[in-house]
């Protein structure tokens, strides 16, 4: 058994610092890393089995192309590039760039390679991009551009110093998203003088800890916080300084909220008046207030309106820009970008056949299936899916099904088997994320911002590649970049020996003057000639020079708050050997509450509260029916955070201690309404299909009400190698069409459903 060695779990945007011990391949030991500067040994329990993820019978060790009868062959990695670069220059020649797409760009915590898919994507010209967070979060970036001035402007909660914390469709216990979620929730909970709010149709652990419970009925979110904010304005409870001083359309704003029919909508989130008062009350009246969401409404009916509406709850009560409130964050490396028409000659991009626009940068998987399955000229013939499992993860898997049969390229990379993959004409083995140098970008944190940049733990199987590599491969086989860049890399050299004289940056930026071209294939470059003089193996760390130039560049004076010494390109300098050199992770920045002022990107450098598009939503919400549908009389939340799920990664069923089927949770009275037992086998069937389920009858759920898990009905070989599904697949209850109108969000926690019993 080997020392222990710092590295990070990667089953939820937290990407926790871990201490591992391992042993002939396996991870063996698992705690938390205190030496991490952002979660400081903090872990829960489903990090503790990572060693499925690392070991399992579904593990790719070679390259793959499907022949004429269905089946795989093994070829060599010089074949598979050399036909996918053909097939795909031939597509882009005969129907142009708009007929190729990705999807994906890295899972939780595995981001290096998506820097180089990007690339790649720019170099070739593939202009359609999808991923889970085009899935999930879309809605929620364009609000954030109209109030903030640009998508890239993204929120987080200062909860660790918050008065009074409100978390609506999300629970922290399961989900985190939050900095060491159950050591915060307690420590909230314990406080007689903090106060936590929770809006959620279940009765979860984090529910059960709050002061306030808000069960709402699913999909009346919105009249639940349109409501609050009409009792803010009625009850003069909202901060009329900050109002003046940081935004504009306030008024307007207000003469739609005092149109709102507060008893009226209360009712209809099926509450009680004094209950939502009380807790309006709370929010706009403590010294500090954070509000916390996550897909519970971000997935849900008027998913954009949502994400509105919740943002009004911290920015009408002057809770934005202070400690303990909600505030912006620095990107070390951004997740997104900025999407909007510039005039004539640079229209918004959309689909081709949809015509949906994209926001973000991103294109929702939700219309996908119909871009490719069509007789359209202009339809999707390629696909590029890396480590994400659309075919299961993305909503209507019959339609992801039957689109993909349709597609004239299907390329996967991946470290296993996927479902996706098992479609695919060619499979492209990926290292896993113990064995490559490897990063997470989700770095979301104010005040403090940290990076982690973590070392591989285990040689890679023999012939899998990390994705850096597949992608400088197909980058050069297209004939996107060249093979060499010698000035560079003579360059590059000069720099390893002496970095403070700029060598390599000062000719980085005359090559990509003559030559502005390569911008686009900056990361292959920085990897080929930068990259060969770090650490074995870290040459795909190189764009993070590149990175730390460019946030020194923006927060020169956070990083010094940290601890560097330095200015300009010496103090970028010092930050990315730092990154290189902190194997447990490192502090990026240390801002100041004030600082968040500085991120609007609004020319008045104001938040613009008046969205039209937005009021006219809230004033149409009067004449919005959630009633149960008589054929579908249940609402199903579809893809709940239990104990033992998590994404598609983790294949192996055995990974679970508990809960092995996924079961369907129902309130005893519609139990017993539907003859149901617990433990009894039921047919849950939507308006799109059905599927087996077992029964869990519980009160955590309201009447009317049934909840599944997701990461459940993946195929794994048993002892003999035949695959059997293992759980409820819930993306076959879901329709593409069932989504939000703006950024179609599929609306997953808003599923009608009916149950009966399983006679078979």
């Amino acid at each position: 058994m080997t020392d222990w060695k710092p590295t990070a779990c990667i089953l939820c945007s937290r990407n926790c610092g871990l201490s591992v011990q391992t042993e002939n391949g396996r991870l063996v030991k698992i705690r938390g890393d205190k030496q991490h500067p952002i979660s400081a040994g903090y872990l829960c329990q489903k990090a503790t089995r990572l060693d499925y993820y690392q070991n399992h019978a579904d593990r790719l060790s070679q390259p793959l192309r499907k022949t004429a009868d269905g089946s795989f062959e093994a070829i060599s990695w010089d074949t598979a590039i050399s036909e996918i670069a053909s097939r795909l220059l031939a597509l882009r020649g005969t129907h142009g760039k708009r007929c190729l797409a990705y999807y994906g760009g890295g899972g939780q915590g595995n981001h290096i390679g998506a820097m180089y898919a990007s690339a790649f994507r720019s170099t070739l010209g593939i202009p359609h991009y999808y991923s889970a967070l085009a899935q999930e979060k879309t809605g929620d970036f364009w609000v954030n551009g109209q109030l903030f001035g640009r998508q890239t402007c993204h929120i987080t909660e200062d909860i660790e110093h918050s008065d009074c914390v409100m978390f609506i469709g999300t629970n922290p216990w399961q989900a985190h998203g939050i900095r060491n979620a159950r050591t915060a929730l307690k420590d909230i909970a314990k406080n007689p003088e903090r106060t936590m709010i929770v809006v959620d149709p279940r009765c979860t652990k984090t529910a059960k800890m709050a002061d306030i419970h808000l069960q709402l009925r699913p999909g009346t979110d919105a009249f639940l916080l349109s409501a609050m904010l009409a009792i803010i304005v009625r009850e003069n409870l909202q901060d009329t300084s900050f109002l003046d001083q940081h935004t504009t359309g306030f008024s307007a704003l207000r003469e739609v909220l005092m149109e709102v029919p507060v008893d009226d909508y209360i009712t209809r989130a099926g509450l009680e008046r004094d209950a939502v008062q009380a807790a309006t009350r709370r929010l706009a009246t403590a010294n500090s207030a954070a509000v916390r969401v996550d897909l519970g409404i971000q997935q849900s009916l008027n998913s954009t309106l949502n994400s509105y509406l919740e943002k009004l709850l911290f920015l009408v009560t002057g809770n934005l820009g202070k400690k303990g409130g909600n505030n912006f964050h620095s990107f070390f490396i951004p997740l997104i970008a900025h999407s909007e028409a510039r005039g004539k000659r640079h229209p918004l991009p959309k689909t081709a056949v949809t015509g949906v626009p994209e926001i973000a940068g991103l294109f929702p998987p939700n219309v996908l299936p119909a871009e490719i399955d069509t007789e359209h000229a202009a339809r999707t013939r390629a696909l590029i899916v890396d480590s994400a499992n659309p075919a299961v993860s993305a909503a209507d898997t019959q339609a992801y099904r039957q689109a993909f049969d349709k597609l004239e390229l299907l390329v996967v990379v991946d470290v296993a088997m996927s479902e996706t993959a098992q479609q695919a004409h060619y499979v492209l083995p990926a290292a896993s994320q113990f064995e490559k140098w490897e990063a997470t970008f989700f770095n979301l944190d104010f005040p403090v911002n940290g990076f982690h940049l973590r070392k591989p733990l285990f040689a890679p199987l023999a012939n899998t590649l990390p994705e850096p590599e597949i992608y400088q491969r197909l980058a050069i086989a297209t004939g996107s970049i060249p093979k060499t860049f010698p000035l560079l890399s003579a360059a590059a050299r000069l720099h390893q020996r002496w970095p403070g004289l700029g060598i390599f940056r000062n000719m980085l930026i005359m090559t990509l003057a003559l030559r502005p071209r390569l911008k686009r294939a900056l990361p292959f470059l920085l990897r080929e000639t930068l990259g060969q003089t770090l650490p074995a193996g870290a040459a795909a760390a190189a764009p993070f020079w590149g990175a730390s130039q460019l946030y020194v560049r923006r927060h020169a004076a956070a990083v010094c708050r940290t601890g560097l010494k330095g200015r300009g390109a010496q103090l970028a300098e010092r930050l990315f050997e730092r990154i290189m050199n902190d194997h447990s992770g490192t502090l990026l920045s240390e801002h100041q509450y004030e600082d968040t002022w500085s991120f609007i990107r609004h020319a008045d450098g104001k938040v613009h509260l008046q969205i039209p598009e937005m009021l006219d939503a809230l004033q149409a919400l009067r004449d919005q029916r959630c009633d149960e549908q008589k054929d579908y009389p249940l609402v199903l939340i579809a893809g709940e955070r239990r104990s033992f799920n998590a994404n598609t990664i983790f294949r192996d069923p055995l990974w679970r201690k508990g809960d092995p089927e996924g079961a369907l949770r129902i309130h005893p009275q519609d139990a017993a309404l539907y003859h149901l037992q617990d433990g009894a086998s039921a047919i849950c069937e939507s308006e799109r299909g059905s599927l087996t389920v077992q029964i869990k009858i519980c009160d955590s759920v309201r009447p009317g009400v049934v909840s599944l898990p997701h990461g459940y009905g993946l195929d794994y070989p048993d002892k003999n190698g035949k695959r059997q599904a293992h759980g409820p697949q819930i993306n076959l209850l879901t329709d593409v069409k069932h989504c939000d109108p703006i950024s179609a969000t599929p609306f997953h926690k808003y599923v009608p459903v009916k149950l009966f019993v399983n006679y078979q």
